[in-house]
């Protein structure tokens, strides 16, 4: 028979995965523009359509109220945020600077099986690329850019990325949605896990830099 503690723990457990359901569907929502900036949420109609209850959803909200991408307004609802260019300018000088050290690093660090993981992720963004995937090459994006942090050896510069990288994603969204960037990408990738495979640590930078000013251009032009 269940004992009063484990039925709690159960309980917790419980309601924690309930809550981590409903934050990881509103954040996509969120991510790939069909939860608009600027657009109320209503907490009733998202219990509908996750099927998850108040309390859960009540604590998601807040979760990306403090990730800076809601805003909760007392007796008013809740605003999906809109999209702030001193927020994006922000992410991309650190992105430059981390980015840059990253990719050496991975040049000096990388093994075969981080080359193996990387190559992987750069089959799958050639189909997205064919099928005009733009979400799909979102999220290879961000996997790409956390195989490098990991080939780098640095665990401690690898969390600070992933935090960076999950910060930018909708803002990743908007400029692969532009004609051709879905392309631009996948070329861009190619070219600096070469870089990598071939252990050019300057070029990598290079490259990195690149390929992060070509995300900021791509992007202020879709605005």
């Amino acid at each position: 028979m269940t004992s009063g503690p484990d039925l709690s723990r159960q309980a917790d457990n419980t309601a924690a995965s309930l809550a981590g359901q409903a934050y990881a569907f509103v954040k996509r929502e969120i991510i790939t523009m069909r939860l608009r900036p600027g657009e109320v949420l209503n907490e009733a109609e998202l219990m509908a359509r996750t099927g998850i209850g108040r309390t859960p959803v009540h604590q998601a909200l807040h979760r990306l109220e403090h990730e800076g991408m809601l805003t909760i307004m007392p007796r008013k609802g809740v605003m999906v945020r809109p999209v702030s260019l001193d927020d994006v300018l922000a992410i991309i000088d650190v992105r430059l600077v981390n980015e840059s050290y990253c990719v050496e690093l991975a040049a000096r660090h990388a093994q075969q099986s981080d080359y193996d993981a990387m190559q992987a992720l750069l089959d799958r963004s050639a189909v997205c690329v064919a099928a005009h995937d733009v979400e799909g090459m979102m999220d290879i994006d961000r996997e790409f850019h956390l195989a490098i942090s990991a080939a780098a050896r640095n665990p401690v510069l690898a969390e600070i990325l992933r935090g960076l990288h999950e910060r930018s994603l909708r803002f990743w969204f908007i400029s692969l949605s532009a004609p051709h960037h879905l392309e631009d990408v996948h070329d861009e990738h190619l070219e600096l896990f070469r870089l990598l495979r071939e252990r050019d640590a300057d070029g990598a930078r290079q490259a990195v830099q690149k390929h992060i000013e070509s995300f900021r251009a791509t992007f202020f032009r879709r605005l």
